[in-house]
């Protein structure tokens, strides 16, 4: 059933600022965690990867229950609300038990908690706007999360530069309070729950033996469906190649002015959230015309450039332009996928859990990056971290040219979802 107009003006507003305030949370205290325990407590750059590693473990075993739940209940709006709580009491108690297993425990609690954000917020958005309208909304979703890091960013680099780094705790706590009141702001009877897990709302949906059926496809649909296993692949190739970077750029510029590198590494997700912005727009305004293979082909490529560009100069001005490309890649990536999983998923009711899975498969990739990049930079320098980070970028790359179907086309998915 198409979204009411009433509906979609209802929810425009609230879901905007949800987006923007949420965004400093979803990613919890991120690259500045490295930059903390690298330059205030003195830890070696081996003992951060593995800290960090922890906390994305935590998150990508919390992430496919996550998705569940949010298929599940109803309370979408509170359980959005209590994981940004959580999120940010586990960052704010950091600064007072610095030492690694407390470090480590908070960590893994805040990533644990941040694993519902992103399935609930796209759960809310395709219960209140529909398939119809799903691209371009999440377009829309990813401008304002990106548009909410910038600003985040520019806060934490400005006050990190008067305060020192612990500020970007304090920044967190606000952001959390803010999203509080905009969840809510999101009317509850706004949102059609069968839709929102994938389901077709008001539409009847066939099951697996051609009977009409209301109830969700069985739980074997995440390892029987081909094309959301080749996704799920990429998706772990992607983040394997991208998630250490940032925190190796940041500890590259901390290394070189102490108490310049908050600053930053503020400057460097700064101009790459600026970018991401555009990009997720273009994203929402051309997935359907474009097809999202090309769009996610174009966010894939990037990143072997990024890394092998990052070898070339240890200028942070170069630093600072080459984290310009994160933009590109990113910004599709973040905008491009909860798209593909609701084709691949539409009809099945599956649609947060499939998000979850992926989103955990994704995390494999983002815990091997932090872990391996240490101890290659502890071995052999921070050149060959980001070559080995390229390598493998590419390798995702290859993947997903040569094996993963267009999605665009409903007809083109149904085929595909007769393996499922």
């Amino acid at each position: 059933m198409p979204t009411r107009p009433d509906v979609a003006a209802q929810v425009r507003r609230p879901l905007d600022a949800l987006n923007f305030f949420l965004a400093d949370v979803r990613d919890g205290l991120g690259p500045y965690l490295a930059i903390y325990l690298l330059t205030v407590q003195r830890w070696d750059e081996a003992s951060i990867g593995v800290v960090m590693s922890i906390a994305t473990l935590a998150g990508l075993l919390a992430q496919t229950p996550a998705g569940a739940l949010v298929d599940a209940t109803r309370a979408k709006r509170a359980l959005v609300a209590g994981a940004a709580l959580v999120v940010t009491i586990a960052s704010l108690v950091l600064p007072w038990v610095p030492s690694f297993w407390p470090v480590a425990l908070s960590q893994a609690t805040a990533h644990a908690a941040a694993a519902i954000l992103a399935p609930a917020i796209a759960a809310i958005t395709l219960g209140t706007v529909g398939h119809a309208a799903f691209s371009h909304r999440i377009g829309r979703n990813e401008s304002f999360n990106h548009a909410g890091n910038a600003f985040a960013a520019a806060a934490a680099g400005i006050s990190a530069f008067i305060w020192g780094p612990v500020v970007v705790f304090f920044l967190l706590a606000a952001m959390s309070v803010a999203s509080l009141f905009t969840v809510f702001a999101i009317p509850a009877n706004a949102i059609n729950y069968d839709r929102a897990r994938g389901l077709d709302g008001d539409a009847q949906v066939r099951g697996a033996q051609g009977k009409v059926s209301e109830q969700p496809s069985g739980l074997s649909v995440l390892i029987t469906c081909r094309p959301l296993l080749i996704f799920a692949a990429c998706a772990v190739l992607f983040h394997f190649a991208n998630a250490a970077m940032l925190p190796l750029v940041g500890q590259k510029l901390a290394l070189q002015d102490r108490n310049s590198g908050t600053s930053l590494m503020s400057a460097c997700i700064v101009a790459a959230q600026i970018v991401m912005v555009p990009m997720a727009l273009l994203v929402g305004a051309k997935a359907d015309s474009w097809g999202r293979k090309p769009l996610f082909l174009g966010g894939l490529v990037i990143l072997p450039i990024r890394g092998v560009l990052y070898t070339l100069s240890n200028d942070p001005y170069w630093l600072v332009a080459v984290q310009l490309l994160d933009g590109v890649g990113a910004g599709i990536y973040g905008a491009i996928f909860p798209i593909i999983v609701a084709d691949l998923m539409r009809g099945t009711g599956r649609f947060n859990l499939a998000q979850g899975a992926v989103i955990t498969a994704q995390g494999i990739g983002a815990a091997l990056s932090t872990t391996v990049a240490g101890f290659v930079v502890v071995g052999a320098g921070y050149s060959a971290a980001f070559l080995t980070l390229a390598g493998v970028a590419a390798a995702g790359l290859l993947l997903f040219w040569f094996a993963m179907p267009e999605t665009r086309d409903e007809n083109a998915v149904r085929v595909d979802r007769r393996e499922c």
